[in-house]
């Protein structure tokens, strides 16, 4: 039995603003357009600036993790890193606290994720506003 391999870019916007976007139903849909069973799901992020968490959204908890990637890594003038807006410094040190990466189960062509937890895109760099996610489905 050979294994199931398929790979795909996604593009995504994310804005002027810090964000964290949930690209749960990205994820998914891509499961479905790979006729995905069972396997893994990588999710991975091709910038120097972004990166991949698997957190509750929703309830207040994207919104907590933005703020303590602000307090714990401020867009100040402390980064020897400083081309960009003032600050940007910060968003090449993120992918050292958010990977820009995640590997997730897949059964039955579904992904594994607990009661409350979401795939999401997180973007610091608020001087480029498009993005790409690539997916890979082996199984």
């Amino acid at each position: 039995m050979g294994a199931h391999f398929r790979t795909e870019i996604i593009d995504i916007t994310t804005g002027h603003t810090v964000t964290a976007r949930d690209v749960t139903a990205e994820c998914e849909d891509f499961l479905r357009r790979v006729d995905a069973a069972d396997g893994l799901l990588n999710v991975f992020v091709p910038h120097a600036t972004a990166g991949i968490a698997v957190i509750e959204t929703g309830a207040g908890s994207d919104t907590d993790l933005l703020a303590a990637i602000e307090e714990l890594l401020p867009a100040d003038d402390r980064w020897r890193h400083r081309h960009g807006s003032p600050g940007h410094g910060r968003d090449h040190v993120l992918p050292g606290f958010i990977a820009p990466h995640a590997t997730l189960p897949v059964v039955g062509g579904r992904l594994e994720l607990g009661t409350w937890q979401s795939v999401v895109f997180i973007d610091t760099n608020v001087d480029n506003p498009r993005r790409e996610m690539r997916l890979t489905f082996l199984g």
